[in-house]
Parts: structure tokens; sequence; C-alpha cells
């Protein structure tokens, strides 16, 4: 009796122990987490798939012209809303802070049930500096402007202590407002700092002080990161660098060529310094996610004619050596090539997140893509306010990937994921998964040939997988060069619901090919499960 007793208090204190831990985790900030093979984004303590949208640029200036949108975002399937908060409207008199449109989109979002990501447009937005307050714009003198080919043009130099002071402490601002009043709700899971950043019209600044500061020596703490880093850096400036000696002494163009991608280098590391300074700065008031984004370049394209000092992918170790404060590196992607831009950007631990893209039937597609072969936390198509028909392409890709979300997050750790987009350029993929080669291509059935398809697939257990998508078809390998050939046993249609498998039809005959194939038709998304069996 006597050792029951004690047996008793110590349960308790177990199981307060556990509430306490939980509780805690619940109450931490949206972060960043490495979880096996993947980064996540944990929000309340799980990882969060953003299934979002970016507004225009001044729907979220006005709260009466945003309350009827929510619902209809909400309706879309969409979870998180990317709109802009601006340093005009927080801080329109110097020293004087106005939180009540910040407040009033918490509370909309809220009451919608869906998260933020804020866009903090301050210094920077598309190039050019339209969203500074009337105060900065005015002072020339205080908050000097890029000269371009000779003239000084409406875009402040990231390389003057004052803007960026006067940005940071704005900035700071803000996130400890956004602490004060979301610490406990986590409403706004991310930050952007500033928006496609770089020169536009010339590819770096021209003034008197930005010549001087070009002709001085290359910072010491960026050619060590360069040679720290070497094997890792990006093939173009790992080319460009070594072409001119691996040189770690010597004014930028000694050291990077004395061409215009030297100069692409030197505004990179201007604007990296500025906003590292200006993340970390907010960092310091309220620490969740921050990120920059990137106005994308052709492959080929002259620095002036897309934003010269972005973070695009083969000056974004620049931005690294840089400092540390922001978490990661986002593309705006336009591009035709979805794939390849997001594996530029998906490499040597920087996570996918698409902050702008596409929506429509391109979104459909490419967000399976994304979260699927390049595990994304998230995708948020711009002006996703166009279109907010809840039968359209995106928002049936949104509430499928919403029901598979846990799931699905879960195999991105494992790394037992693939996605894939098919066309007939590209009509079939493989890829190895779960001890099979994993043959994927374009549906076809009695004469008919699907135009493009579009899903992922997830290993689930031995033998046993789980597919969601449209137009394309499945067959199975052993990896092994001999052995036994391999069969269907089964197909089943189905749905998640609330994380619980509903099953649906048992499909066979012309679904499956007559056993042939694993199909998902292009008449509509499907979610399908499929056990193998071996045939000696």
């Amino acid at each position: 009796m006597q050792s029951r007793s004690c047996t008793l208090p110590i349960l308790f204190l177990l199981a307060s122990f556990q509430i306490v831990v939980v509780s805690a985790q619940q109450n931490a900030a949206p972060h960043l987490e490495k979880r096996g093979a993947a980064i996540q984004l944990i929000v309340d303590g799980k990882p969060f798939l953003i299934l979002g949208g970016e507004l225009h640029n001044s729907s979220s200036s006005n709260l009466e012209y945003m309350k009827p949108l929510w619902p209809q975002l909400a309706a879309m399937g969409l979870n998180t809303v990317v709109t802009p908060l601006s340093w005009e409207l927080i801080e329109p008199t110097e020293g004087t802070y106005d939180f009540a449109l910040a407040d009033g989109l918490l509370a909309q979002a809220r009451e919608s049930h869906q998260r933020i990501v804020f866009l903090w447009l301050a210094s920077w937005k598309n190039g050019m500096s339209s969203y500074a307050p009337d105060w900065v714009k005015r002072d020339t003198h205080r908050f000097p402007r890029v000269v371009a080919k000779g003239v000084e043009i409406e875009l402040l130099s990231p390389a003057v202590a004052a803007t960026e002071q006067a940005d940071a402490r704005a900035f700071a601002a803000l996130m400890q407002h956004i602490k004060q009043v979301d610490s406990r709700d986590h409403t706004v899971i991310m930050m952007q700092i500033e928006n496609e950043v770089g020169v536009l019209g010339d590819s770096r600044d021209r003034s008197a002080a930005a010549d001087r500061a070009f002709a001085s020596p290359v910072p010491a703490e960026l050619t060590r990161y360069l040679k720290a880093h070497h094997d890792l850096l990006y093939p173009r400036l790992r080319e460009l660098w070594d072409q001119n000696g691996d040189k770690i002494n010597g004014s930028w163009s000694e050291v990077f060529g004395n061409t215009s991608r030297a100069d692409e280098i030197y505004m990179a590391w201007q604007y990296a310094r500025f906003a590292h300074a200006v993340t970390a700065a907010g960092k310091a008031a309220y620490n969740i996610p921050m990120y920059v984004n990137t106005w994308l370049a052709e492959n080929d394209a002259e620095p002036g004619t897309f934003p010269s000092g972005g973070p695009e992918p083969w000056v974004v170790d620049i931005w690294r050596a840089a400092g540390s404060a922001l978490d990661f590196y986002a593309p705006d992607l336009y591009a035709p090539d979805f794939a390849l831009w997001s594996q530029r950007y998906h490499r040597d631990g920087n996570p996918l997140f698409m902050p702008e893209t596409r929506g429509g039937s391109p979104g459909a597609a490419n967000v399976f893509y994304a979260v699927g072969q390049e595990a994304g936390f998230g995708f948020c198509p711009f002006a996703i306010e166009d279109d907010m028909d809840p039968k359209q392409d995106l928002a049936l890709s949104y509430h499928l990937l919403s029901q598979l979300a846990p799931a699905l997050l879960e195999e991105q750790a494992t790394g037992n994921v693939h996605g894939f987009l098919l066309d007939k350029a590209h009509p079939h993929v493989d890829f190895a998964m779960g001890g099979y080669t994993v043959n994927v291509s374009l549906d076809e059935i009695f004469g008919f040939h699907s135009e493009s398809g579009y899903g992922l697939i997830m290993a689930t257990g031995p033998d046993q997988f789980l597919g969601s998508g449209k137009g394309f078809r499945v067959t199975f390998k052993l990896e092994l060069t001999t052995g036994p050939r391999v069969g269907i046993a089964s197909v089943d249609e189905g749905r998640f619901e609330l994380g619980k498998w509903i099953p649906g039809r048992r499909l066979n005959g012309d679904e499956n090919d007559q056993g042939h194939y694993w199909r998902f038709d292009p008449r509509h998304l499907h979610t399908e499960k499929v056990k193998l069996y071996s045939i000696q």
C-alpha cells in the first residue's frame, strides 16, 4: 500500500510535466526547424504547410476593402495571406508609429482562421523606393539616392547608414508591437524584408560615395567566406572568382573582374548588409522567420535590366557572407521552367518557399512539384484576389493538399516524397522510392494521350504508396536488376479527413488499365493508395 501511494504523486508530476512541455511547444514563436531531410516551418509546435496567396500591392492598405475578401480566400482553401505592410503607413511622421492597420488585419485574419506573412515594404519595392515615408523622400541630403548613368534616381542608396538605421528602427517597433499583440495567437508566421531589391537602370550605384567604396578593398569577411566555402559556391560565382585568381585582397573589380558582374556582386553586398541589419533589429524584438525575395533575371540578362544586387541564385552566397539574420532566400517565380528555378533555390540548406508566383492552372500544377519534389513549406501566387472561384484549379489543388498536409509533412522529413510536372516536352520521370524504381508518365489509354500531368507520390510502408494529382500513370520495378516482377495488388481512391484516411472506390478494370498501371486520369484530381506484390 505504501509503494502504491508513492507512485500516484510521481505519475501526477510526470503528467503535469508533459502538459507543461506541450504548452511550451505550442506557445513557442513560429520558427524553422530541420526535421530529417527537410527544413520545415513550425507553428504552434507542429509543421505547417503554407497554402497561400499574395494580395495586390494596395489591397491591404484599407480594412474596409479587405473585409469581404477574407471569407472568399478561405473558401479557396487558403490558410495564409501574404500582404504588404508599408513603412509610409506605419511611421507617417518620424518617431510616431501607427499600428491600427496592422491590428485590423490581424483581427480580420483571426476571424477567418487565416495566418499572415507581412511584406515589410520600406526602403525598397521592385527596385524602387516608393514606399518610404514622405519625410524620407523629401530629405535627399540625409537619405541620399542612387546615381545611375549619371542621373540621381528615386532609389535610396543601401550604403547609407542613416537610411539603414531609420528603416531598422521602424521595423523593430513594428515587430515589438506584433510580439505584444500576437505572440500568443501566432497569426503572423513570417516576415518578408523589403521587396525585390536592387538597382534598376544601371549595374550599380555610381554616386561619388559608391565609387569610392567600389574602389576600396573587398571586405575580408566576404573573401574569407568565399575561401571557406569554395567548393559549395554557386557554380557561376565560383567560376568568376576562379577566373580572376581567387584573390582575397583588392578592390571589387580586382577581385571579381572589371565587368558588370563585379558591379552586381558589389551591390549584392551592399543590399545584403542593409537587409541583415534591418532583420536583426526586428528579430531582437520578436524572433520569427524572416526572408528576402528575388526579381528573377533571365540567364544571360545584364545587371540593371533586373534589380542588380538582389539575391539571384548566383549571388545568394554573397548575401550569406554578409550576415546570418535572414533565414532564407526566395524566388518570385514566373519563369516557364518552374522546376529548374526551384532547384536553384532549394540548395545548400536553403529551403524552398514560393512568396510570389503564377496562380490558376499553372499554379495548381506547380504547387505539387514545390511541396513534393523540393520539400517546400509554402506556395503563394500573386494577385490571388483576381480569381477567388472556389472551383478553379488552384483552389482544387489547395483543398486536396490541405487534406494531405499531415501525411505530406511527415514524409517530407523522411525524404520519401517525389513531385513531378509532365508535358509533351517532359513526358516521363523516373525515381527510386521504397526499394522500387518508379516510372511516372503521361496517362494513356484506349488511344487517348494526356497533354499534361502533375502530382506527387509518397512511400507509406512496405510495398505501399500514396499518390495525388491527375493526368499520369505509374509503373514499378524492383531496384534489383534480377528478381521477381512486380504486380498491382490493389488500388483504392479516397480522401483524408482530420488526418484519417476515408476509403472510396476500389479501382480496377479500365481505372487501372486491367492491372497494368496505377492511373490518375486527367479529368479531375485524385488521391489514391496502391499496394504491390511480387511475381516469381
